[in-house]
């Protein structure tokens, strides 16, 4: 991702795992890209596209070395997309949700 438009990522470790939350401006507002940090498995998907969050809610669970590993909204919004689907294997930078 690249851009005037872009902030700064921040990384969050949840459980030994970093996502990547990237802010993107949309409008007056901005969304948050979180972003695989590693290969995994998608093992359960938690959260639907339009689903209300908080900071700190658990939007999938990953599997990766028979761990499961919780992938956290960053903060308060809405899923506006849900990238990945129970099954689907993720790899380094691979998008999982957008929440804005």
């Amino acid at each position: 991702m690249s851009g005037a438009a872009d902030a700064p990522a921040t990384v969050r470790h949840v459980i030994g795992y970093r996502s990547r939350h990237w802010r993107k401006r949309e409008g007056p507002e901005m969304a948050d890209e979180i972003r695989a940090e590693m290969v995994a498995n998608v093992w359960k998907v938690v959260a639907s596209a339009g689903d209300t969050v908080s900071e700190g809610d658990t939007l999938v669970i990953l599997e990766s070395m028979k761990m499961e590993i919780p992938v956290v909204a960053e903060s308060d919004g809405v899923v506006e997309r849900l990238a990945v689907n129970e099954g689907d294997v993720v790899q380094d930078g691979d998008l999982i949700a957008v929440i804005g």
